[in-house]
């Protein structure tokens, strides 16, 4: 059985991997959320996604921020 813990690392590593493939840091990350009206700080976002525990919102505003059409989930 997947706990919450095992989902949390699975966005975490989703949302990391695709900042990682488009070598975006936390620092532009927070630019371009602000591009499209989302208020984060640096230490905000390095700190949601240490922690991996942020919104679905967070993550489709953060995918949406650094240009993310398509995700492929490999959750099996």
């Amino acid at each position: 059985m997947v706990d919450a813990v095992d989902w949390e690392a699975a966005a975490k590593g989703l949302l990391k991997a695709e900042l990682k493939r488009r070598g975006v840091t936390y620092g532009q990350l927070v630019e371009k959320l602000a591009e499209v009206g989302v208020d984060e700080t640096e230490p905000n976002v390095r700190n949601k996604l240490a922690r991996g525990k942020f919104t679905a919102v967070f993550m489709l505003q953060c995918l949406h921020a650094i240009g993310v059409k398509e995700i492929r989930l490999d959750l099996a």
